[in-house]
């Protein structure tokens, strides 16, 4: 199954920019995945496991920074 979702990620610190571009970088890292950037958030476009590890992995790796807020929608179409 296909999947689309859309992730903002919101670092609560003065030097923001710095981990949300490091979070983008690695997500689109991960095979398989289709990623659209935009000033308000990312979109992840893929198969339903491939997208849910690739986050489960990157926002794991962005919680070592205390206080790191995600906010997701996800919807089982891809609306590439």
């Amino acid at each position: 199954m296909d999947i689309s979702v859309e992730v903002s990620y919101y670092p609560l610190k003065v030097e923001y920019i710095a981990p949300i571009k490091d979070f983008i970088a690695r997500i689109n890292k991960h095979d398989g995945l289709t990623v659209q950037t935009n000033h308000m958030s990312t979109q992840i476009f893929g198969e339903y496991h491939a997208v849910m590890q690739a986050l489960t992995d990157e926002i794991y790796k962005s919680f070592e920074l205390p206080h790191s807020i995600f906010v997701m929608k996800i919807i089982n179409a891809d609306l590439r």
